[in-house]
């Protein structure tokens, strides 16, 4: 793509897939992808592992000046630990919204996401890149898709990971309670903003909705 630096903002809610497609668009446009979700569960798991409570912000603040949360090579370090997949466990899933609600820890994680994005070309994705962090985004994206075929896809990777005390129902129940937190928080709800593309994957492949990004971006520049 040049010298220029590019910055796509992708957004959406937890299961549309928007990770998944993200990753591998950055993959073949050779951008480096940041996965600000597991940024928020990184800090979430930290606070679990401290034994401190996600809904108390006072508990959670307290760690974040001793916290070291990093991107090498597609792989997120938090205190200079690999933690790609455990922060993926359930129980990371039912608090990290509790989390990222607090206010300073937004501050904190969107002044390290736009330095990022200042450095480099970029997919980055989460809950409030495009009303918050690059707004001033090249590219601006909102992945969605049905609450059942998020639930769906979220069970299965459950299980797939060797969970089994879930059934599709509490993951039904829990992903409508964090659309829920997400959307009605008081700092950086999820919203689709005007000017932003809408990319429903409910009855996408994985191709086809990696394909309308790298379409999209490369028709525009």
């Amino acid at each position: 793509m040049g010298e220029r630096i590019v910055s796509v903002a992708v957004d959406g809610p937890a299961g549309s897939g928007k990770s998944t497609i993200s990753k591998l668009a950055a993959k073949i446009l050779g951008f480096e992808y940041i996965d600000t979700g597991a940024m928020y569960r990184a800090l979430t798991l930290k606070v679990l592992n401290k034994g401190l409570n996600p809904q108390k912000p006072e508990e959670v603040v307290s760690l974040l000046k001793d916290t070291d949360i990093d991107f090498v090579d597609n792989h997120i370090y938090l205190d200079g630990e690999m933690v790609d997949e455990t922060i993926r466990q359930n129980i990371i899933s039912q608090n990290v919204s509790y989390i990222a609600a607090i206010k300073e820890v937004r501050e904190a994680m969107v002044r390290i996401q736009q330095n990022l994005a200042k450095a480099k070309s970029i997919i980055m994705d989460g809950r409030d890149i495009i009303t918050v962090v690059l707004p001033d985004a090249d590219f601006k994206i909102f992945v969605t898709a049905s609450v059942e075929e998020r639930s769906r896809r979220r069970y299965k990777e459950l299980l797939e990971k060797g969970e089994t005390n879930i059934t599709l129902e509490q993951i039904m129940k829990d992903i409508e309670r964090r659309d829920y937190i997400d959307s009605n928080r008081e700092i950086a709800p999820l919203v689709r903003t005007e000017g932003s593309y809408l990319l429903d994957t409910t009855n996408n492949t994985i191709d086809e909705s990696v394909n309308f990004i790298v379409s999209l971006v490369k028709r525009g520049l």
